[in-house]
């Protein structure tokens, strides 16, 4: 039988492409804390952060639709038969997931959000399985609980985690972690009949407007636009337009857990990056610091292998 060589599918060039989009995602962290300090948002008020997300996303958007189109020498559209996918994608993507996601973190804290955030790896991993028929290997299971290990590690160095549970602080972060992992199971799914690059505009620019409509609506407001504002604004754009289609190629061309497992190391390269563009020093240059990246490369080396 001959061997699929297609270059997306080599180790080295999955690994480079995943961490890139990470790092990219990983930086979405000290630039939002920047964003909202640059736009005057106070940490309370959820419907401007979701305006702010809007705007974000409906620019992302934009931005992939016009590569898109400047790549094929055409405007970029869906098929007719493609909307429907394009609509579920951005209602689960983009809507589903960060209303609930800034639901859930306005009532529970930060160092709980990014664990249970990080479980959508695992959830993407077990959807998977239900969905494609992945197969989930002993080693490729506790190469997910070695990362999250990792992840539960670096959180903890700078905070404390109770035990109070609540369904709109804790049980609304899981929601939005269910939603990032049944997205990445759709575009899989979907990239077979749709353009990847296609599904990724519409998707963003789809959700981003009704983001920005729920956040106007309810009462948020984004002002202090100046021009380094702006530009910080157009690089979050930049940031989601170009990691979650890079991803998403990925997953086109790779079972969904070798590229879900590199999630891991989103909250570490943020934590890092944080360190080094906010002073925010008390996470990553620590021995645990050390500790939990290295829990998450060893889980990666661990997912992919069980893969094979």
């Amino acid at each position: 039988m001959k061997k699929d060589t297609h270059i997306l599918k080599k180790p080295l060039v999955v690994c480079a492409v995943a961490l890139l989009c990470c790092t990219l995602w990983g930086s979405a962290f000290p630039s939002i804390k920047i964003g909202y300090r640059l736009f005057g948002i106070q940490g309370e008020d959820t419907m401007s952060q979701m305006l702010f997300a809007g705007y974000r996303f409906t620019l992302a958007g934009v931005m992939v639709i016009l590569i898109g189109s400047f790549l094929k020498k055409s405007f970029m559209r869906p098929k007719s038969s493609s909307w429907f996918m394009v609509i579920k994608l951005g209602a689960v993507q983009t809507i589903f997931q960060y209303v609930f996601f800034y639901m859930g973190l306005a009532h529970t804290t930060g160092v709980k959000s990014s664990i249970i955030t990080a479980s959508n790896v695992f959830l993407a991993i077990f959807l998977s399985v239900l969905v494609f028929r992945e197969r989930l290997s002993v080693g490729k299971f506790l190469g997910c609980l070695v990362g999250f290990a990792g992840v539960i590690l670096i959180n903890l160095t700078g905070g404390k985690m109770d035990m109070n549970l609540s369904l709109a602080g804790e049980g609304s972060m899981l929601v939005s972690a269910f939603a990032s992992a049944l997205s990445s199971v759709m575009i899989k799914g979907y990239s077979s009949r749709e353009d990847t690059f296609t599904l990724c505009g519409y998707q963003f620019f789809f959700g981003g407007i009704v983001l920005s409509m729920i956040g106007w609506i309810c009462g948020g407001r984004v002002t202090g636009f100046t021009g380094v504002s702006t530009l910080l604004l157009i690089y979050m754009g930049l940031i989601s337009a170009v990691a979650y289609s890079l991803w998403s190629i990925l997953l086109k061309y790779n079972p969904v857990g070798k590229v879900a497992v590199f999630g891991f190391a989103n909250p570490i390269i943020g934590v890092i990056l944080s360190a080094l563009l906010l002073g925010e020093k008390n996470q990553a240059f620590t021995l645990k610091g050390l500790v939990a990246l290295l829990l998450v490369c060893i889980g990666i080396v661990m997912v992919n292998r069980g893969e094979k």
